[in-house]
């Protein structure tokens, strides 16, 4: 008997339009100058209705993207503040932009990582550092000035953050990123329990392999071929595909949902 041939792999879904989720809302979103998650998730938050602040420590991409997106919502609804979230004068400074901006902050995603790849045995301390720095206190820093601004405003708010299955699962190279992601997990679920009492709601993402331009230019063919083979739908998520999960969790459909992590995945093993 000839064994089957593998089916190919389904084309990614088509585009889901907005419906509204968010109208009269504002956010901020970091690490958003146009590629990938960050990106994808300002222009769904733009999509469902919210006004949309922008950051991002590359300047000359973030008034790029911030230009591209007002042109097509209007000025008024988007707008961009540079921010390094290692450093915690400007991350405060963010949020006092955010404030005076729209008078409310009812979103915050935190969307800034950094990456890279070496052997436990080989990493050097500034490797490690500085994969801790951005990634999970940089999502401290902005998870603790949101919270701080929400708990004093009395209006609740929606704090979402961006893990990785890496987070559970074991990948060589990555003992730094995983830690790193590991850590916005147990972090998203503490913060949760602190802000219930203010009607802040703290959750998270957990991508597998989302793949955008910038990403596949840092990152080698042949891994980025192992990881597409792990997924079941033999494709990579699009990047708007994990946005589509964090607008949910920033809408009232997820009023009852704190202090999780959700999964954004179809990794078999």
């Amino acid at each position: 008997m000839t064994p089957e041939k593998p089916p190919t792999a389904p084309p990614a879904p088509p585009y889901v339009p907005g419906h509204g989720l968010l109208t009269g809302r504002t956010a901020v979103v970091t690490a958003a100058a146009g590629a990938g998650i960050g990106g994808a998730t300002a222009r769904r938050l733009l999509e469902e209705g919210a006004d949309v602040l922008l950051s991002d420590a590359h300047t000359r991409r973030l008034k790029e993207y911030e230009a591209a997106l007002a042109a097509e919502f209007g000025a008024g609804r988007v707008a961009a503040q540079p921010c390094d979230v290692t450093d915690e004068a400007q991350v405060a400074a963010l949020f006092e932009h955010a404030e005076r901006l729209h008078g409310r902050l009812d979103v915050v995603v935190n969307n800034a990582g950094l990456g890279g790849s070496a052997d436990l045995v080989a990493m050097t301390d500034d490797q490690w550092t500085a994969v801790l720095d951005v990634t999970l206190n940089g999502t401290f820093r902005c998870t603790r000035a949101a919270l701080r601004r929400m708990r004093a405003a009395g209006r609740g708010g929606v704090i979402v953050n961006n893990a990785s299955v890496v987070g559970w699962r074991a990948q060589r190279g990555q003992a730094h990123y995983a830690a790193a992601k590991a850590g916005v997990m147990a972090l998203t679920r503490c913060a949760a329990v602190e802000a219930a009492a203010y009607g802040v709601r703290v959750n998270a993402v957990s991508p597998s392999l989302a793949v955008h331009p910038h990403l596949a230019k840092v990152t080698g063919a042949e891994l980025l071929t192992e990881l597409t083979g792990r997924e079941a739908f033999g494709r990579s998520a699009e990047p708007w595909e994990v946005a589509n999960v964090i607008v949910f969790l920033a809408s009232d459909y997820a009023s009852y949902m704190t202090g999780e992590t959700v999964p954004v995945s179809s990794q078999r093993a």
